[in-house]
Formats: C-alpha cells, sequence, structure tokens
C-alpha cells in the first residue's frame, strides 16, 4: 500500500489497484489544534457545515507527511501512516490472530495481578493472550468486597443482566439455574438467549474447598473449524438454521433467534452458542430435521471430547476472563459436604477490552 500524487490529487494504490482519495475526505482529516482536541481528539468543526467543493490548491509529501493546502484556505499536515492504516481496515484488535487450541494446551496464560496492573505493560500481555487465546486467568485478585466490580469496571464497565450487576456462583436451595448447584455442568456458552449476548464472562474464586468443582473450557473457534473439515454437511446447516434460545422465571422470558456456529461478513468464524438445555429447533422437513439433528449431536460429541478440553482447578483469587463467543465453560462435580466452592461473576462487553488494548498500546508506544 503507497499514497501517489498527480495534478493536485491524492491516489491509494494497493496490489495494482489505484484509486482516488476523495479531497473532502482528507479535509475532514485536519488536525491542528485550531480544528481538533488535543484531550479527546474530537473534532472543534461540523464537517456538514463544509462547502461542497472541497478541492486541493497545493500538495507536498515527504517520506512521513502530507502537506495540503485546500481551496478554503485550510492548511494541514497529515501523517501517511495514519491514512493507510484507515485504508486497510485492520484496527488494534483484529489484527491479533486467533490461536487453536486443543486439550493438549499447557499453559493457562496466567498473569499475576498486582498494585497499578491496569496501567501497565503486563496488562496489555494479558489482553493479547486474551484475543488470541479467547481465556486469561488473572491470579491473586483480591476477593474481599466485591472486588470482580472494581476489576471490570477498572477495563470498561459491567453490563448488567437478570442475574444482577454481579452473581454468586454457590449451592442454593430452588436455584433458577443450574450453575447454582453441585451438579456438573456441560461445555456450554453463557447466555444464549440475549441479544447481543454478553461477549465476555468474568469468574472470580473466592472460595474452593472442595476437591472437585473443576472449571473446565473447550475452544468453539478449533472445534467448528474441526467440523468444517471433517462433516461440511454439519457445519453448512449449524450455520444457516436459527434456533430459539430461552430462559424463563418467575420473573422474566428470554428469547433469541441465531444459529449454532454464527459467520461474520466474510463467511469467517464469529460466534457459538452452545446451551442444548435451551435451545427449541425450528419445525422443517423430515429429512432436514434429521440432518440437523446429527450435525448437532455431532458437534456436541466434539465439545464433550477429552480431545478439545482442558480442566483446571481455580484457587481463592483467580479470576478467569473467558470470551463468551468463542470458548464453551463448564465444571466437573463436587461435594458441597467437602466445604465451600464460592465464585462471583459478571459480563463487560468486547468494546471494553478493545478500548482499554488501544489505549494501553498508544500508552506504551506498541
Amino acid at each position: 500500500m503507497k499514497i501517489e500524487l498527480e495534478n493536485n490529487k491524492v491516489f491509494f494504490e494497493n496490489e495494482g489497484l489505484k484509486k482516488e482519495i476523495h479531497p473532502f475526505w482528507l479535509r475532514e482529516r485536519v488536525n491542528g489544534d485550531d480544528f481538533v482536541d488535543k484531550g479527546t481528539q474530537q473534532r472543534l468543526f461540523d464537517p456538514t457545515e463544509l462547502q461542497k467543493n472541497i478541492k486541493i490548491d497545493s500538495i507536498n509529501q515527504s517520506n512521513e507527511y502530507l502537506e495540503i493546502t485546500f481551496n478554503d484556505g485550510v492548511h494541514t499536515k497529515l501523517a501517511i501512516q495514519n491514512i493507510l492504516k484507515e485504508f486497510s481496515n485492520i484496527n488494534d484488535v483484529k489484527f491479533i490472530k486467533k490461536v487453536k487450541w486443543d486439550s493438549s494446551l499447557k499453559d493457562l496464560n496466567n498473569f499475576e495481578f498486582s498494585e497499578n496492573f491496569f496501567e501497565n505493560k503486563e496488562m496489555y500481555k494479558a489482553l493479547i493472550n486474551f484475543y488470541q487465546y479467547g481465556f486469561v486467568i488473572f491470579t491473586k485478585v483480591p476477593t474481599k468486597n466485591n472486588f470482580i466490580i472494581n476489576f471490570a469496571n477498572s477495563i470498561g464497565s459491567i453490563r448488567r443482566t437478570n442475574f444482577g450487576e454481579f452473581f454468586n456462583v454457590k449451592s442454593k436451595p430452588n436455584p433458577n439455574d443450574l450453575a447454582y448447584t453441585s451438579l456438573p455442568l456441560a461445555p456450554h456458552t453463557d447466555n444464549p438467549y440475549r441479544n447481543p449476548v454478553p461477549c465476555i464472562q468474568i469468574l472470580h474464586c473466592i472460595e474452593n474447598e472442595v476437591s472437585g468443582g473443576l472449571s473446565t473450557l473447550v475452544d468453539g473457534f478449533t472445534v467448528t473449524e474441526q467440523l468444517k473439515k471433517d462433516c461440511p454437511d454439519y457445519y453448512k446447516i449449524l450455520t444457516e438454521i436459527k434456533v430459539r434460545f430461552q430462559f424463563i422465571d418467575q420473573s422474566v422470558v428470554l428469547e433469541d433467534w441465531a444459529e449454532m456456529i454464527q459467520l461474520d461478513e466474510l463467511g469467517e468464524f464469529k460466534q457459538v452458542r452452545f446451551s442444548p438445555r435451551l435451545d427449541f429447533v425450528p419445525l422443517m422437513d423430515k429429512e432436514k430435521l434429521d440432518l440437523y439433528y446429527a450435525a448437532r449431536k455431532k458437534i456436541s460429541e466434539l465439545y464433550n471430547s477429552n480431545d478439545f478440553r482442558i480442566e483446571f482447578k481455580l484457587k481463592p483469587g483467580d479470576l478467569l476472563m473467558i470470551d463468551n463467543y468463542r470458548l464453551l465453560h463448564g465444571r466437573t462435580t463436587y461435594d458441597a459436604n467437602e466445604g465451600n466452592r464460592f465464585l462471583q461473576g459478571c459480563y463487560i462487553d468486547y468494546d471494553s477490552t478493545e478500548g482499554k488494548l488501544k489505549h494501553l498500546k498508544r500508552k506504551f508506544n506498541f
């Protein structure tokens, strides 16, 4: 990619394709002190009030900058790197490549919490790992005074659900969710019945005195790519058919329709939803239902296979952050008579981690 000049016009060239950059687009990006607030980077002018026939009167190019004078008298100096970055359609998060993993994964992406952790380089590294693997574990996180709220809001902001601002995961009588029992939980994604689904789940271990109750994780990205390779017909129908996910308790009914494997606009992996206690397949022709049920059974077998699952025990102070669009999580059974097992949980959205990552990247010049 490169910038070229010709007759007071600016062209963007990429892989043999050459297109003119509209002069109004460049005029919107003037960045002097009279045009942009230094602190917020917000414009100090309204581009909709500019004259329509913006043109370039003169322009010069150096190795790093374009110096442009427009026909309304405005002069600016634009960094070529910033222009190319906008045309590349790559932001600070999308460039992070997902790392596929299975049961052979040994490094559990542990980062030790410390004072001022949210503003140091280790936090930046932790967020990079989170986007690579879909999870990260922070150790020695304070367990007093519902610190999970402070943690989540120091990255972004908590997304409140019908379970509250945060929730306590422990056995209790008459629960409205199986998470609040000592029963095992098969691999699943949380809140598949919401629109949109909460992107990220945080689980903070406060007490764990039982021998069981191991946390389990499965990489939905790895599993669906394997299904795509081995059983393309199964993969195809799971990416096409929307099913109804539903949650009901005494105070709320939540529903949403979505594919079990959702793809983005380029046909690439975006999200998995899997919670077989909560899904309702629509009525279809018998042959199509036969295929769909076979596909759902197959992907369930893969999700529950020892080949893809990792297990580990969270210690008090351990805080697990999970990409709820990508990973499935679960729990092995435990005996509540052995002692207390107490986790606190909450949800945040991608703009929380994306915003924090971009801030730290800017702060440390990465």
